[in-house]
């Protein structure tokens, strides 16, 4: 079976759960930490298309830098919230995976 890929801050408490989870029932995956290996445009859209979203509805809305730049008072479009969640991968709402194409589920979030 594929690896499910979880793309993660190690930081954040969800995240620590979610992979001591999948350990604890044996699945097979990988971790990826988006702030060291940040998502480039092309991969970032290809998640979304993967989890049939939005820019907007991966967007991370507690953080300090959404607060920061007005994301809620401006009407950007999802092209410009794509590229203010490469730019601040604070924005980019945890835990994000991918699964393998025989999964049922093809999105898991968490805040």
């Amino acid at each position: 079976m594929p690896k499910i890929t979880v793309y993660e801050k190690p930081t954040c408490t969800t995240c620590r759960k979610v992979a001591k989870l999948l350990i604890e029932y044996g699945v097979d995956f990988e971790k990826v930490n988006y702030f060291i290996e940040p998502f480039s445009r092309s991969q970032l859209q290809s998640l979304l298309k993967k989890m049939k979203i939005k820019p907007s509805e991966l967007l991370r809305k507690k953080e300090e830098i959404y607060k920061k730049l007005k994301i809620k008072e401006k009407n950007f479009s999802e092209d410009q919230i794509l590229e203010l969640m490469i730019k601040h991968p604070d924005l980019v709402q945890r835990v994000s995976q991918t699964y393998p194409k025989h999964f049922h589920s093809e999105k898991f979030i968490c805040s």
